[in-house]
């Protein structure tokens, strides 16, 4: 898999939001040169943790947002938030688990779950801080 390359298509207009997604794409590629070098289970178990626990941070960073501005979809973004961290979360569960930690669709899925939140339901929030802020 090629890494992901920040794109203005990725930004919600909101510079800390943003930036916070540049961190989370930069783990993203550290993570997906680590499987293409064969790095060690232990490494990419490391680095998927790392990706994990900088989203958690995230999510609170937006949540802290959405509940200063008032922002009116703030549970189902919050309730995205937590289905997001579930899902990485049993992905953790099945790779450390595993005897060949990643596979493509391994990686596949942890691109779709970084950049389909921005895309959608933060590039919601971003229109919305924009007006407000």
């Amino acid at each position: 898999m090629k890494d992901l390359v920040w794109d203005n298509i990725l930004s919600v207009g909101i510079d800390e939001i943003d930036d916070d997604h540049k961190k989370l794409i930069h783990i993203f590629n550290i993570l997906n040169r680590a499987i293409r070098e064969k790095e060690s289970k232990e490494y990419l178990a490391a680095t998927l943790d790392e990706l994990i626990n900088c989203t958690v941070w995230h999510f609170s960073h937006e949540e802290r947002l959405m509940l200063k501005h008032r922002y009116q979809q703030r549970a189902e973004h919050k309730a995205e938030h937590q289905e997001l961290i579930q899902s990485a979360r049993e992905l953790q569960q099945e790779i450390l688990q595993s005897d060949n930690p990643f596979t493509d669709e391994h990686v596949q899925f942890l691109e779709r779950w970084l950049t389909e939140h921005i895309l959608t339901t933060d590039g919601r929030l971003g229109t919305y801080l924009s007006n407000v802020m």
